[in-house]
């Protein structure tokens, strides 16, 4: 299956990231090479891009898409390893990061993959394929408390219980249908036909379980901004709400001076202010572009600037 993903927002980021042509910069979750071919495009002889992806389908194909490019180092690893990645590279200093926390087009629309509920496969929802939590363990494994709480937490799931409660009963779950089936057993009819997806909740929190999507995200975001030089640029793509509940907590104690409580005299935390925030409120797709590529609907954008 060709490795197709269509970038979201692209001229936005561009513009957010106010591209330096000498400078390094940082994809942390490359894809299918869709905005840092964009960035590439860009950047002088001088400049570097470092490409990071954990799924070693998406470094092939951006190995193939970027062979022209002599200036672009591509690195299977984890985002939260990203600081060891750097080390190793000897890289100080960035003039941009990237962070696109979306799953590719190609991760969910490859029936091998086991990420979406519309092809009846094994259950897997790993993007890094060599490790071994799977869907498949998380289903058939967690305790019924365990799995209330990741659909409740990550999923946000009203009928987390009742979904929780199903899956237990009917272990061994093999497939993607098969747990798409439970979980509308498991909730109202109404709610079934009044959800635009009712299983989408589920299979978000279920997903986020395996990829551990959440852990060291707000230290790995905290740790870039040291990595940026004055003016610097962080641009960060976020498809749900938690995602985008970590990265605005990060960006405003970041760009805010004295954290001490209101009523304290005078300031005995030292914390200064290292970034500016370029939009207050995250960026939205325009509506052509939403019409265009529905998946750009739940996208929210955020750029911050080193100070």
């Amino acid at each position: 299956m060709e490795f197709k993903h269509k970038p979201i927002m692209v001229n936005e980021i561009l513009s957010g990231l106010n591209i330096n042509p000498d400078g390094i910069y940082l994809d942390c979750t490359i894809g299918g090479a869709g905005h840092s071919k964009e960035i590439l495009k860009r950047l002088s002889n001088k400049g570097m891009l470092i490409g990071i992806d954990k799924d070693i389908e998406a470094i092939n194909v951006c190995k193939e898409r970027l062979k022209d490019y002599k200036n672009v180092v591509l690195v299977k690893s984890d985002f939260k390893d990203i600081e060891s990645v750097l080390n190793k590279l000897n890289i100080e200093c960035l003039d941009g990061v990237l962070i696109d926390l979306g799953v590719s087009s190609y991760q969910l629309d490859n029936p091998d993959r086991g990420f979406s509920f519309r092809f009846d496969s094994k259950l897997d929802m790993r993007m890094d394929k060599t490790q071994k939590l799977s869907a498949y363990d998380v289903v058939n494994t967690y305790s019924k408390q365990h799995l209330t709480r990741i659909l409740a937490e990550y999923g946000e799931e009203e009928y987390a219980s009742s979904i929780a409660n199903n899956i237990v009963k009917n272990r061994p779950i093999e497939t993607t249908k098969q747990l798409a089936n439970i979980i509308e057993k498991s909730m109202p009819t109404k709610v079934v036909y009044k959800r635009n997806g009712a299983h989408k909740k589920t299979f978000q929190a279920i997903r986020i379980e395996v990829n551990k999507e959440l852990d060291k995200l707000f230290e790995t975001v905290n740790m870039l901004i040291t990595k940026l030089k004055k003016g610097g640029r962080m641009a960060v793509l976020t498809f749900h709400s938690l995602e985008d509940k970590i990265i605005k907590n990060a960006f405003k104690i970041n760009s805010t001076g004295c954290l001490c409580p209101p009523k304290t005299p005078i300031c005995i935390c030292g914390h200064k202010q290292t970034i500016n925030l370029i939009n207050k409120k995250p960026i939205t797709a325009s509506p052509q572009e939403q019409i265009e590529n529905p998946r750009s609907t739940s996208a929210k954008l955020r750029i911050i600037e080193k100070i």
